[in-house]
C-alpha cells in the first residue's frame, strides 16, 4: 500500500527543455571567455555546487577573475540571466502537474521532494508555487548530500514518518535515483511526460502526471489503466 509519494523536481515536475536555457556555454559567450576554458572551470564544480560547498556567485566570480574579466556588473548579469531561466521553468508546467499534486493532497497522501539542485535552483524552488504542496523537501544544496546517495532518501522518509517500502518514488531517472529508490524498497517509476524518448526499460513509465494519482490512490479510477 502506498502511504507517501516522493518526487524528483527537474524533468519530473518542471523541465528545462521547454523553456529558454542559460548553461555554461551561454555564460561563456556573455563573459567573452572561450567556451572550453570556461567549462574547464565550470564543470568540475558541479558536485560541490550541488551539495552546498559553493554558490553560483562564488564559482562565477572565480571563473571571471581567473580569466581577468571580472566586474561586479558582469557577475550580476550572468547571475540574473541564470536565475531568470530557472524561474521560467516554473512558469511552464505540464498542465496536469498542479491538479495531480492537489489530488494527492486531497487524498491526504504525504508528499516528499528530493532534488539535486544548486544554490540558484534552491532559491527558485523555495519561492515556487509547488513547494507548499510538500510535507518534506530535501534539497541537496541544503542537505550537503545528493542523489543517488541513499542518505537523502532516508532523511525524507524519516521526515514523512513512513517506511521506504510504503513510498512511491517518481523521477525522470537521472542520477540513478530510480535504482536507489528501488534498492531501498520503494516503488520506483519513471516520469516520461517531459522527455518521452528517455525511457529506462527496467522501470514502469508514467506518460502523464495524472497517472501518478491513479497509481498512488486507486479508487474511482482504478479500472482505468495507466496506459490509457
Amino acid at each position: 500500500m502506498i502511504r507517501a509519494v516522493i518526487f524528483d523536481m527537474f524533468e519530473t515536475l518542471v523541465t528545462h527543455y521547454q523553456c529558454p536555457l542559460y548553461f555554461g556555454s551561454d555564460m561563456a559567450a556573455d563573459a567573452g571567455i572561450p567556451e572550453e576554458r570556461f567549462l574547464t572551470l565550470w564543470r568540475p564544480a558541479e558536485h560541490d555546487r550541488s551539495i552546498g560547498k559553493i554558490t553560483l556567485e562564488e564559482i562565477l566570480e572565480r571563473i571571471l577573475r581567473e580569466n581577468q574579466c571580472y566586474s561586479a556588473e558582469l557577475l550580476e548579469k550572468l547571475v540574473r540571466k541564470r536565475m531568470e531561466t530557472k524561474q521560467e521553468c516554473f512558469r511552464r508546467l505540464h498542465p496536469e502537474i498542479l491538479p495531480m499534486l492537489s489530488g494527492l493532497r486531497e487524498k491526504n497522501i504525504p508528499l516528499g521532494l528530493i532534488s539535486n539542485c544548486y544554490s540558484e535552483e534552491t532559491k527558485v524552488i523555495r519561492k515556487s508555487e509547488l513547494l507548499p504542496y510538500f510535507d518534506a523537501a530535501f534539497l541537496s544544496f541544503e542537505q550537503g548530500v545528493a542523489k543517488p546517495d541513499r542518505e537523502i532518501f532516508d532523511r525524507c522518509t524519516a521526515a514523512l514518518s513512513v517506511k521506504a517500502e510504503e513510498c512511491l518514488y517518481v523521477g525522470d531517472g537521472a542520477s540513478f535515483e530510480l535504482e536507489t529508490a528501488k534498492s531501498l524498497g520503494m516503488t520506483a517509476v519513471q516520469a516520461v511526460w517531459y522527455q518521452p524518448s528517455q525511457r529506462n526499460p527496467d522501470f514502469q513509465q508514467l506518460e502523464r502526471p495524472s497517472d501518478v494519482l491513479r497509481l498512488a490512490a486507486p479508487g474511482e479510477d482504478s479500472s482505468q489503466h495507466l496506459e490509457d
